[in-house]
C-alpha cells in the first residue's frame, strides 16, 4: 500500500481538476448560492417596504423549482396521458414535450435586474423618447385594493414601447410580470426578458398539451399573487383604435381562480402617443391585411445611430407626448358574484375591461389635430385652433392633455408634428391646410385612436 506510483503529469492534472470540481460542486457552490440567496432575500424585504404591492414568494422561487412543480401538477399529467393516447406515442415521449413547453414558459425572475437595471433603463428610454404624462390615476381606488389580491394591468396595444412605458410608471406598485410573444424569443433577448419576470406565450399553438401547461402556470402564478400585465387585444393594434378583444389569458385566469382563494382585481390602463415608432409599418400591414411585420434589424440599428448622431449634435427633440391613464378596477369576485351562474362569462369580462379601457384613453394634440383635419374641407391655422378647442370643450369627461395647459399652443403643437413629418401640407398663400396623400393613412391611424371619445 506505501509503494510510490508513477502517474504522467496530464493524468494528475485530470485527477486534481476533477477533485476540485466534486470538492466546489458539493461544498463551496452550495454555501456560496446561500450566502447570494440571502443576501437577495433581505434586498428584496427591504424592497417591499416601499412597494404598495410587495413580490411574492411564488415569484421568487427558484426556475427549476417551478418548472418541476408545473410538470407534475395533476391537471398537467392528465395532458400528457391524453397527448400521449391521441398521438399514439409513449407516455415519456408526452412528458418530455411538456417539460420542453414548461422550461419554454417559466420565467427566471431576478429582483436585483428588475429594479437595478430594467427599471432605470425604462425611465431612461421613457424620458429621453418622449414627455411622459399621467393621465386619469385613479390612485384612491387602486389604494383601496386588498394588499393580498392579484393585480392584473389590463392594456390596449399598441407600441412596443407599452412594456417599458408601462414598466416605468407602474415601478412603484409591484414587479409586473408581462405575456410576450414569439417575438421575444430570441437570444439573448429572451435570457433578458425572462430575468424580468416575463413568460412566453405561442399566440399560434392550438396543441392541447402545451394549453394545458401554459394554463397552469398562469393559474399558479394568479394563485401566488404575482402581479401581471396583458393585452387582451391578443397584438399591436393595425389601425390605431382599440380591438375586439381575445379571451385566451383572460380565460386562464378566471379559470384558475377559485372563490374561497384570493381575489383578482383587473387594473384597466390605457396608453396613448403622439408618435408611435411603428406607425408606418402597422398601416402597412393593416393595408395587406396580415401580421408580418418586416422591420430589418440593420434599419432598426440605422435609426438609432441617427437619433443618437442628432443628440449628439444637439438637434435631438423627443417624439411628443406619451400618456398612461388607469381606470376604475374590476373585481373578479365582484363580477362573479354578479353572474346569474357560478361561472364567469370571459367574453362579458373582456368586453368590460375593453370598456373600461377606451373610456380613460388620453386625447393627446397629434391625435386630435389628425380627427380634426380628416373631418374638415376648408381649414386654416385660425379655424383649426378655433376647432381644437371646441373639440376639447365637447369631451369634459375625457382626460385632455394641453401642452403647458394652453390650448392654442396644443393645436399649435398638434399641426407643427403634422407638417413637419410631410404629412400635412400648408399653402404658402391662403394659408389651406391640406392633407397629403401619403398622410392620410398615417393620420386615419392616430385619429383612430380616439375616434369612440369623440362619437
Amino acid at each position: 500500500m506505501l509503494n510510490t506510483v508513477e502517474l504522467p503529469l496530464w493524468l494528475v492534472i485530470l485527477i486534481v481538476l476533477f477533485a476540485a470540481v466534486t470538492f466546489a460542486s458539493h461544498f463551496l457552490f452550495p454555501s456560496v448560492r446561500w450566502f447570494f440567496r440571502r443576501r437577495m432575500e433581505k434586498a428584496v424585504a427591504r424592497l417591499n417596504e416601499r412597494l404598495e404591492r410587495p413580490i411574492q414568494p411564488f415569484k421568487l422561487a427558484r426556475r427549476h423549482d417551478m418548472i418541476q412543480r408545473l410538470i407534475y401538477d395533476g391537471a398537467v399529467w392528465e395532458a400528457i396521458v391524453d397527448h400521449a393516447r391521441k398521438e399514439a406515442v409513449p407516455e415519456n415521449v408526452a412528458f418530455e414535450r411538456a417539460k420542453r413547453y414548461a422550461r419554454e414558459i417559466v420565467p427566471s425572475f431576478s429582483a436585483t435586474l428588475y429594479y437595478g437595471f430594467a427599471i432605470r433603463l425604462a425611465r431612461f428610454l421613457s424620458r429621453s423618447l418622449y414627455r411622459v404624462r399621467m393621465g386619469h390615476h385613479a390612485h384612491d381606488m387602486l389604494a383601496g385594493v386588498d394588499r393580498d389580491a392579484t393585480v392584473v394591468f389590463v392594456m390596449n396595444h399598441r407600441s412596443n414601447m407599452d412594456y417599458v412605458l408601462v414598466t416605468y410608471l407602474a415601478a412603484e406598485q409591484s414587479a409586473l410580470s408581462y405575456a410576450v410573444g414569439e417575438w421575444a424569443r430570441v437570444w439573448p433577448l429572451s435570457r433578458l426578458i425572462k430575468a424580468m419576470g416575463a413568460y412566453f406565450i405561442r399566440r399560434k399553438s392550438r396543441g392541447a398539451l402545451y394549453r394545458r401547461v401554459l394554463a397552469r402556470y398562469v393559474a399558479l402564478a394568479t394563485h401566488g399573487g404575482v402581479t401581471q400585465a396583458v393585452f387582451p387585444e391578443g397584438g399591436l393594434s393595425l389601425d390605431g383604435g382599440l380591438q375586439s378583444p381575445k379571451v385566451g389569458i383572460l380565460k386562464y385566469i378566471v379559470e384558475g381562480h377559485t372563490p374561497e382563494g384570493r381575489d383578482v382585481v383587473f387594473v384597466p390602463v390605457a396608453l396613448n402617443y403622439d408618435r408611435v415608432f411603428e406607425d408606418r409599418i402597422l398601416v402597412e400591414a393593416g393595408t395587406k391585411g396580415e401580421r408580418r411585420f418586416r422591420a430589418r434589424i440593420s434599419v432598426v440599428a440605422f435609426y438609432v445611430m441617427r437619433l443618437g448622431w442628432r443628440w449628439l449634435t444637439r438637434r435631438y427633440h423627443r417624439f411628443g407626448y406619451a400618456s398612461v391613464s388607469f381606470g376604475a378596477p374590476v373585481s373578479l369576485a365582484g363580477f362573479r358574484d354578479g353572474a346569474r351562474d357560478a361561472d364567469v362569462d370571459v367574453e362579458a369580462l373582456a368586453g368590460e375591461l375593453m370598456e373600461r379601457i377606451g373610456s380613460v384613453v388620453p386625447v393627446l394634440p397629434v391625435p386630435l389635430a389628425a380627427q380634426l383635419l380628416l373631418g374638415s374641407e376648408e381649414l386654416t391655422r385660425e379655424s383649426f385652433a378655433a376647432r381644437f378647442a371646441e373639440a376639447i370643450a365637447g369631451m369634459p369627461e375625457a382626460h385632455v392633455h394641453a401642452p403647458r395647459e394652453d390650448l392654442a399652443y396644443g393645436a399649435e403643437y398638434g399641426l407643427r408634428n403634422l407638417v413637419g413629418r410631410g404629412f400635412v401640407r400648408e399653402d404658402a398663400q391662403s394659408g389651406a391646410l391640406t392633407v397629403t396623400e401619403e398622410g392620410r393613412p398615417i393620420l386615419e391611424y392616430y385619429a383612430r385612436s380616439i375616434a369612440h371619445l369623440l362619437q
